[in-house]
């Protein structure tokens, strides 16, 4: 939800210290139902995918699990959509049932930085990337969270002007509004350039891990060095570092996608299913099934 309305507070904003009514919204659901928000919350839609149709743009916003919801249904009424001309988007996970639909072929989008991995895995043909926002006259996309805000003011700011999109800006008590190209996420805390490379080397190697040594030969470092530098900044070793990191991205398929735990293992650069589980176990104090069971029954 946080997502869905930093993307429409900035329009709202804007039509408010403008006086005009720039922007117009309506909520549409599957059958035109209420929906019920991951925090518990219901946003009442104004249409269904049958009352809706001949719109200017449009915006997907998804959250958890965005493969469920994806049928036959939806992708038609997304392309019959694209026919008509509609400029469409994605807004934290909506750019799955866009790409399942076939409409971003060789364009480039984002999404949240969790189910990144995956999203490609599923679709190679997108070419899918870790900023904040893409916005172009074709479609637009967004990484969710507060990336919304940035994106609505990007939007604001060609349609209307800078100076209407700082005051929306102001109002929303926003820091300067980042570029397309921000990354997401700091890969570390510590403002370190080497270990940030470092860890964005190792977000981007998760299938299939590179060697400490290979790691190093990457960033032009000696491997000792880069120890040193993990273990002034981070008190762990770059081997500690890198594993929890494909667990944590592990974590996030066992909750958030169907996949069975074999292709889960391989997908986060473990050899076998029983080495995955001890190192999960070790890490979580769980196993992957345990995890998987507690996360289907929170949804429920």
């Amino acid at each position: 939800m946080v997502a869905f309305f930093s993307a429409i507070e900035p329009l709202r904003i804007a039509n408010r210290i403008d006086g005009r009514p720039l922007f117009e919204w309506d909520l549409i659901s599957r059958d035109g139902e209420p929906v019920v928000a991951s925090n518990g919350m219901t946003l009442i839609a104004s249409g269904s995918l049958h009352t809706a149709s001949q719109v200017p743009s449009l915006a997907v916003c998804a959250s958890f699990d965005p493969v469920r919801a994806i049928d036959d249904e939806l992708t038609d009424w997304l392309r019959a959509r694209n026919y008509e001309g509609c400029v469409l988007g994605g807004i934290d996970t909506g750019c799955y049932a866009l790409a399942a639909a076939g409409l971003l072929d060789d364009k480039t989008v984002t999404l949240h930085w969790e189910c990144l991995s995956d999203f490609c895995a599923r679709f190679p043909r997108v070419d899918a990337v870790e900023s904040v926002y893409e916005v172009t006259d074709e479609g637009f996309s967004c990484a969710g969270g507060s990336a919304a805000i940035d994106m609505s003011l990007d939007l604001i700011r060609r349609r209307h002007g800078d100076a209407l999109a700082k005051q929306v800006r102001d109002q929303l008590i926003h820091e300067q509004g980042r570029r397309p190209a921000s990354r997401q996420r700091d890969p570390a805390i510590p403002q370190d350039p080497m270990l940030q490379r470092a860890i964005t080397l190792m977000d981007d190697n998760l299938e299939s891990p590179l060697s400490i040594r290979s790691l190093a030969n990457e960033l032009g470092i000696t491997w000792r060095r880069l120890d040193r530098l993990f273990a002034r900044h981070l008190a762990i070793s770059p081997q500690q570092t890198y594993l929890a990191r494909r667990l944590d991205h592990a974590c996030w398929l066992l909750s958030e996608t169907p996949h069975s735990i074999m292709n889960i293992s391989l997908a986060c650069g473990f050899a076998s299913p029983s080495s995955f589980s001890r190192a999960f176990r070790l890490h979580y104090g769980s196993t992957p099934s345990q995890l998987r069971q507690q996360a289907a029954s929170n949804r429920a």
